[in-house]
């Protein structure tokens, strides 16, 4: 007999041939229709089962939330919402799910908070809202490598236990295997990291980019797609401590061709979900205007999800220096209202997401390429402009969430790059070997990262980043 998914079924031709599907129950009415899922897709597959061909006691243990394994013939639908539907000849109970224990769950029919959905991460994959959202997420991770190994790159996995802090931040989480209680000391008192696992001081990794570049002297265009860590005490809506990055670097790109690529790239992965997801995206559609209508005017979306990816699809991206920028901001009604949380009063301020996006969805109306930032404000790495004010850094700012991409021109010249880490207060010994490739060949060469989470969160028209990964890392919360 053959085994199918629901998905498969769904899209077949009545059959007198006998197959068989396994799956989770949605729900059982009238003793006889059992909506079947088995998270091939959003929709369920109805098993009719005529009940006085099978034991009471065997239909009692058909309860949301079993597992069953159902045999039959595949017909034309008598109802309405499926064209085919399974005559059920045989039923198995695989797991059975208590329905006293069902109801204490978010198993149980009635409409739950995404809140509510958290605290029982384990099973929120059984829903409908979190089944689009991963099949989404799954689908545009695929797109992600398809992208890149058609344009010639080559992935590279970087470490995740690293002796360098690739942001200069220092907001990291510590790899230790000494004694938390007893650790060795050094004679002035401070921790002694010699007797460490590593011999010195090691931390998760905040980015793969360092590591990349070095790569991407040798393999001309490379890219990772990995776990990142921070460890920052953001407890909001668009910050995780764990995460996943994607960090393409390129020998001989300029910022421009790095803004061309990334602009590239995001429009090729949004095409390919709305491709290959189109079930799930119109659900999840559907989902965010109703929950727009329990929201206050001022915070509903501005456009249907669809048509709000359609729109990026369909219109350039506005790239305007940050000295622009800076102007716009300070001659807005809001800031002159003093509106915005952190005013903008002189050039070098580091932007808020109110301030990206108010250049992104009421000033310009459309995706923005903020380039040219302060030095000041930004990392070591990144190229320092001849009026030795501004770097070569790009960010990329998208409605409803602000940056999405953050990138740069490489600073490739070694004097200059040495200077930067030392002005920085960076220990040069821990970055002697990425200062050591500018010895070596040297070129110019950009790259950005895009935080996975974020992207996903935009293609679903979810609100909270916490909701776009199976079990969120956050401030207080390591739970499952």
């Amino acid at each position: 007999m053959q085994m199918k998914k629901v998905l498969e079924l769904l899209n077949s031709e009545p059959s007198l041939i006998e197959m068989n599907v396994k799956g989770w129950v949605r729900s059982f009415r009238s003793n006889r229709f059992i909506a079947l899922n088995d998270g091939s897709t959003i929709n369920n597959l109805q098993c009719v089962v005529d009940f006085e061909n099978f034991d009471e006691e065997l239909l009692k243990r058909v309860t949301v939330g079993a597992a069953i394994s159902v045999s039959g013939t595949l017909v034309e639908s008598q109802g309405q919402g499926q064209n085919v539907e399974l005559q059920v000849s045989k039923l198995e109970i695989l797991g059975d799910a208590d329905t006293e224990d069902v109801k204490l769950t978010i198993l149980s029919p009635k409409r739950h908070t995404l809140e509510k959905l958290r605290e029982q991460a384990h099973l929120r994959i059984r829903t409908n809202t979190f089944g689009a959202v991963m099949r989404v997420r799954s689908v545009l991770s695929f797109a992600i490598h398809d992208y890149f190994r058609q344009k010639g790159f080559f992935h590279v996995h970087t470490p995740i236990i690293t002796g360098s802090d690739a942001e200069g931040a220092g907001e990291m989480f510590r790899v230790s295997t000494l004694d938390l209680h007893n650790p060795p000391k050094n004679e002035d008192g401070s921790i002694n990291f010699k007797e460490d696992f590593f011999g010195k001081e090691t931390n998760l990794t905040v980015s793969g980019q360092l590591e990349a570049e070095t790569y991407a002297m040798g393999l001309g265009q490379v890219y990772t797609f990995g776990p990142t860590f921070r460890a920052e005490n953001s407890n909001t809506s668009r910050h995780l401590a764990e995460f996943w990055m994607i960090e393409p670097e390129v020998a001989f790109n300029d910022l421009a061709a790095n803004m061309d690529l990334a602009e590239d790239f995001i429009k090729y992965v949004v095409k390919y979900v709305m491709d290959h997801c189109k079930e799930d995206m119109a659900f999840l559609e559907q989902r965010q205007q109703q929950e727009d209508k329990t929201k206050p005017e001022a915070e509903r979306s501005p456009m249907p999800l669809l048509e709000k990816l359609q729109f990026i699809l369909e219109n350039n991206f506005k790239r305007v220096s940050y000295t622009e920028a800076i102007d716009i901001l300070k001659a807005s009604k809001p800031n002159k209202k003093k509106q915005f949380k952190y005013l903008i009063e002189e050039w070098g301020a580091d932007l808020q997401s109110e301030h990206e996006r108010f250049l992104v969805e009421k000033h310009f109306k459309c995706p923005v390429i903020l380039f040219d930032y302060p030095a000041k404000i930004k990392a070591f790495y990144m190229r320092l402009n001849e009026d030795k004010q501004t770097v070569r850094a790009m960010d990329i700012l998208f409605p409803g969430i602000g940056e999405i991409v953050g990138g740069s021109q490489r600073e490739e010249r070694y004097d200059v790059l040495k200077q930067k880490i030392a002005d920085m207060g960076i220990d040069e010994k821990e970055l002697w070997w990425y200062l050591e490739t500018r010895k070596f060949g040297t070129c110019i060469h950009s790259g950005f990262g895009l935080g996975f989470e974020r992207l996903v969160l935009f293609v679903t028209g979810m609100t909270n980043v916490r909701d776009v990964i199976p079990y969120p890392r956050t401030p207080l919360n390591a739970e499952f």
